[in-house]
């Protein structure tokens, strides 16, 4: 009793060491023996990751992206959703069964997007794995509750340990090997985390990363994938052993959804434009098409709030998040009309009436999903301007 008042008493005592990177460093860090596999929003790209969009068009199949003679290229973005997920990828499996939609040159998500993205960009085989996983798991199946001394001088409410082995049952060597080959043809998958210390979202090119090949790279793969799904406070934050300044540091690494509530697309497209024109495309020889996969209502929704700590703070995170999807979902309309891109926007309709019980309601997401796969198999119409912004979008 003695030993845990006094770590009470001196709590950073009882945490891990840090040895976080210096402000001053920030954005110049790498990760050790993987130097190509990331950046910083705000930051100056390296010259690789820069390289790698160039070699993503000099890669593609020559014929491919054509319509009407221009090159387009359609991106798609997925944003977090916990178990809402669920009606994203009834989304997008009914889209592929309607057979309209396209093979995207590039695909973004963070949080649970993450795992919609890599089986977006991987194929119907993992869609089908990521139907199986979304209308299947139970809260229990997701995170484990900590005890009260755990929670108290721990770092998280939950233990992400069963999410983990979630994820390294879907991120095996074949997935890696399949993520390589696409990438290998030019199309590009990115995945967003937060680094915590820097208040920074960290953009990281999975495709090179899968490239890479061998065991290293799918634990990294796989640590990615959790960081960007662990928010704070309910999961522990993920740790990322980095190099800067010819010394070694330790980033604390959580779910891209703490910073951005869209993926920070912006500086990314600005470089494939760039990218674009130095593999020899002409300016006006190819166009965007943006998609944006937005797990959440666009308006508020009412549900009531149990009275104690964890449904309180789950309700907190929710409508926070929800808060800045919704914010930058406006704000990514305003960029991508400033360019000139085709702008489209799919979310939860309103007359959806969740009934969610827990976390992970697996019936309630059964019913997303087939909603999300029912949708899209009538042709999904997809909204040309954020709500309220309809008559700009026409």
């Amino acid at each position: 009793m003695l030993m845990i008042i006094t770590c009470f008493l001196t709590s950073s005592g009882c945490a891990n060491v840090r040895h976080a990177v210096p402000e001053d460093l920030v954005g110049t860090a790498v990760v050790v023996g993987m130097p190509d596999i990331r950046y910083y929003t705000g930051k100056p790209i390296s010259p690789l990751m820069r390289q790698s969009l160039v070699d993503s068009f000099k890669d593609e199949d020559k014929s491919g992206y054509m319509v009407d003679g221009i090159k387009t290229y359609p991106a798609l973005i997925i944003g977090g959703g916990v178990s809402n997920s669920a009606y994203g990828i009834g989304l997008l499996k009914g889209w592929s069964k309607e057979g309209s939609r396209p093979v995207f040159k590039i695909v973004t998500g963070y949080s649970s997007g993450s795992i919609l993205a890599t089986a977006a960009f991987s194929g119907e085989d993992y869609e089908d794995r990521l139907t199986e996983l979304f209308t299947s798991i139970s809260t229990k199946d997701i995170v484990k509750d900590k005890g009260s001394l755990a929670i108290l001088f721990g770092d998280s409410v939950h233990s992400s340990a069963p999410l983990a082995k979630k994820i390294d049952d879907i991120v095996d060597e074949a997935l890696m090997t399949r993520i390589a080959e696409e990438h290998k043809k030019g199309r590009r998958l990115y995945v967003g985390t937060t680094d915590f210390d820097a208040q920074g979202f960290v953009v990281w090119d999975m495709g090179a990363l899968a490239s890479r090949g061998g065991l290293d790279s799918v634990k990294m793969f796989r640590k990615i994938i959790l960081a960007s799904c662990s928010f704070p406070a309910m999961l522990p934050p993920v740790y990322f052993q980095v190099e800067a300044g010819g010394r070694r540091y330790d980033e604390m690494h959580v779910d891209g959804g703490v910073i951005g509530g869209v993926f920070y697309i912006h500086q990314l497209m600005e470089e494939a434009g760039f990218a674009a024109r130095s593999s020899g495309i002409a300016p006006g020889g190819f166009r965007t098409r943006l998609y944006v996969l937005n797990l959440c209502y666009m308006s508020p929704h009412s549900k009531q709030v149990e009275d104690n700590m964890v449904a309180i703070t789950s309700r907190l995170i929710e409508s926070n998040g929800v808060s800045k999807m919704i914010g930058d979902t406006y704000r990514i309309y305003a960029f991508a009309k400033e360019k000139g891109w085709d702008y489209n926007l799919a979310y939860i309709p309103e007359d959806f009436k969740p009934y969610q019980k827990e976390m992970f309601d697996r019936q309630e997401m059964q019913r997303l999903f087939k909603r999300g796969y029912e949708d899209a198999l009538k042709g999904y119409q997809w909204h040309k301007a954020p709500p309220g912004l309809a008559a700009e979008g026409k």
